[in-house]
């Protein structure tokens, strides 16, 4: 992939899906984009890192990824700037993420449920 986070036009749709991915793999930016998606305007950076515990250079290196790959976008006014999602869908995404992870940790608790409902094992 380009450093510019623009797909060559040779590339595989999966790989560039993959690299989206990549991008929102990590905790911070995941966290970056669920503070976007519930802002009613877009964000300070100021505002970004008194509610992410962060340094602003991480922020800042975490918010260049997800810019990279067009999932936000960012305008300085004066000496702020401001950052909002790319695009709606993004918000989407997240839901979607959620309810997946949701979904999947409920079967996770009835399996143990399950188990727990078993009889003790005892030794021969």
């Amino acid at each position: 992939m380009p450093l510019t986070g623009q797909p060559s036009p040779d590339q595989p749709l999966y790989e560039i899906k993959a690299n989206l991915f990549k991008a929102l793999a990590h905790p911070a930016r995941i966290r970056v984009l669920e503070v976007l998606s519930a802002a009613d305007a877009p964000t300070p950076v100021s505002e970004l890192l008194s509610i992410i515990d962060i340094g602003p250079t991480t922020m800042s290196q975490h918010l260049a990824v997800l810019k990279r790959h067009h999932v936000v976008r960012g305008e300085r006014t004066g000496n702020a700037v401001f950052y909002e999602l790319a695009h709606p869908k993004v918000s989407e995404l997240l839901v979607i993420a959620r309810t997946f992870l949701a979904d999947t940790l409920q079967a996770q608790r009835e399996q143990l449920d399950a188990i727990s409902s078993l009889p003790p094992v005892t030794r021969p």
